[in-house]
């Protein structure tokens, strides 16, 4: 891929292939089809720092997703952080909330660094802090604006926030900005490490425990989901076509 259309077609055709096969996985793949729109964008409108640097970060990022998925359908592998968010794919006891945060944690919490840094190499990782904040509050905005179409997926998806309410349960607590300030602490982490790969390695086993608890968030939180599902939609072609509309 070397353009953002490049970017844009094959997410199509990932998120095309999830359709044909109701793959949950489709759920984060449109969600990230939207950011690289908005992204796109921005940079024809000149919104970012550096619009040129931006189109290189952004293909760079988004290649992080498109080979681990193209590797866990072909291999069956890839890094921790992805593989329990494709392994989870298969199964239905989550909610399409939950299959959208898998995606993010793993692309923002692991990915974006690594991106970050490979567009800086060779150079200070500093300059580029502006823009790759930008691309996280893009992504919160479209979070956001994903969350109203949950609560035609899922009737009763309003239910979760006040129920749970002053619990500290990781579900309803995880934050892209928490996020961002993670990853950025990564990013310059891994641009001056001398053992990079060692460094994917130990971020990557934390952002898989994370995934974890987004999974497994407590008993409490872990009951009502169990209601908050059983009234969802149960098609995934079907939510695939409202998280598009």
């Amino acid at each position: 891929m070397e353009t953002i259309d490049d970017v844009l077609a094959k997410l199509d055709d990932i998120i095309e292939e999830c359709y044909q096969k109701e793959s949950r996985l489709g759920f984060f793949a449109i969600l990230y089809r939207m950011v690289t729109q908005r992204v796109k964008n921005g940079i024809i409108a000149k919104e970012f720092e550096d619009n040129e640097r931006m189109e290189v970060l952004d293909i760079l990022f988004a290649k992080r997703f498109t080979d681990a998925y193209d590797s866990w359908m072909t291999t069956g592998t890839s890094t921790k952080s992805w593989a329990i968010a494709f392994q989870s794919s298969q199964k239905t006891e989550y909610l399409t909330l939950q299959h959208l945060f898998l995606g993010i944690n793993a692309h923002i919490n692991l990915d974006l660094g690594i991106a970050a840094s490979e567009t800086m190499a060779g150079q200070n990782l500093e300059p580029i802090q502006g823009d790759f904040n930008k691309i996280n509050e893009v992504l919160s905005e479209l979070v956001d604006g994903v969350k109203s179409k949950l609560s035609t997926i899922s009737p009763l998806f309003g239910w979760l926030i006040p129920l749970a309410k002053g619990r500290d349960e990781m579900l309803l607590n995880f934050s892209i900005q928490i996020a961002r300030d993670g990853a950025w602490e990564f990013a310059e982490r891994y641009h001056v490490s001398l053992d990079q790969n060692n460094e994917i390695t130990d971020r990557d086993q934390k952002i898989e425990n994370l995934a974890d608890k987004l999974l497994n968030p407590g008993k409490f939180l872990l009951f009502l989901i169990k209601i908050v599902k059983w009234f969802e939609w149960k098609s995934v072609k079907k939510v695939m076509d409202e998280l598009k509309s």
